[in-house]
């Protein structure tokens, strides 16, 4: 079964990439991209994987993916349109935003130990009963590659494939929530930041709920969910204006592949590499974090629950917080 669940998201990809590659106006951009995308993961996630044993390099070869897919929608796209050009400039932000982050922290600096989220991968491997490190290591960089050749590929694809003409209520809308999105993230990393600075002066391992941090334990990983779904949003004018022209059984996978974007970047946040790895290290360092899971909403921001205590007014200069949670 494990095995299974292991092979289900390539056999995902292959059939979203073969329902792209199918569609005339779609091959040359689906099957160049493939090219890049596989260059890129090899040079800066598959080789340094293989020499350190960490995975940690998926960090850097994932988001220049997405600023990869960003350059090419510019190359192949219509530079007039104004929602083709929307498009490209949110997978470069999105991609260079953490690229350059994942530069500076990993590669020139030289990364110490392995990420906290890929060392709570090796915990699934364990249960799962997969003993090859080396093997499992390599397998899971080439899913997050899969994921840039096809199904978060998708909307650069459509994109490129516009026809151009007025952006219309539907991407005007797509482009403002992703903006807000966009502030929402970033907003919630500086947060942060401030609160892991000040909170150092303290000597503690307390936890961040302050700002954003009181409505939701991953306002940031909530804020880059969204973003996404704006891209999808941004996305279905084309998807819409394609539809009589195109094959059906392709048409209806594109389709499914928009949707499956929402629920694979959800899961990811959440299950795979987001809030369940970086909760479990918390509860571990922090001895208030168990009192914040059950007073803060894991996700979707909220009101904190009726009957549980507020801790937003102590000061962050008396809690400090080594890791993002």
């Amino acid at each position: 079964m494990a095995t299974v669940r292991r092979a289900a998201p390539f056999v995902i990809y292959v059939v979203l990439f073969s329902a792209l590659a199918f569609q005339p106006d779609l091959r040359q951009f689906v099957v160049v991209n493939l090219a890049i995308q596989l260059a890129l993961f090899v040079v800066g996630a598959c080789l340094p994987a293989y020499r350190t044993g960490f995975m940690s390099y998926v960090d850097v070869a994932w988001p220049w993916g997405l600023a990869a897919l960003g350059v090419q929608i510019l190359v192949f796209g219509d530079p007039g349109s104004p929602a083709v050009l929307a498009t490209a400039g949110i997978y470069l932000l999105m991609g260079l935003r953490m690229g350059v982050w994942a530069m500076r922290f990993m590669v020139l600096t030289r990364l110490p130990v392995e990420l906290p989220r890929y060392r709570y991968q090796r915990r699934r491997w364990e249960r799962d009963g997969f003993r090859n490190e080396k093997l499992s290591l390599q397998v899971e960089i080439m899913v997050q590659c899969g994921a840039n050749v096809s199904v978060l590929a998708i909307p650069a694809a459509l994109a490129v494939a516009d026809p151009s003409g007025p952006l219309g209520p539907v991407g005007s809308a797509a482009i403002v929530l992703w903006a807000l999105s966009w502030g929402f993230e970033t907003t919630a990393d500086r947060q942060k930041a401030r609160f892991v600075k000040l909170g150092r002066r303290g000597g503690g391992h307390l936890t961040c709920d302050v700002g954003l941090w009181r409505f939701s334990r991953h306002p940031n990983y909530f804020g880059q969910w969204m973003q996404w779904n704006c891209l999808i949003a941004l996305s279905l004018p084309w998807l819409s204006d394609r539809w009589p022209e195109g094959h059906l059984a392709s048409g209806l996978l594109t389709a499914f592949g928009l949707a499956w974007i929402s629920w694979t970047m959800y899961h990811t946040l959440v299950h795979y590499t987001g809030a369940v790895p970086a909760e479990h290290f918390s509860l571990r360092k922090r001895p208030d974090y168990r009192t914040y899971q059950r007073t803060t909403n894991r996700f979707f921001p909220g009101p904190r629950r009726a009957g549980q205590p507020d801790l937003s007014h102590r000061a962050p200069r008396d809690r400090a917080v080594s890791e993002t949670p």
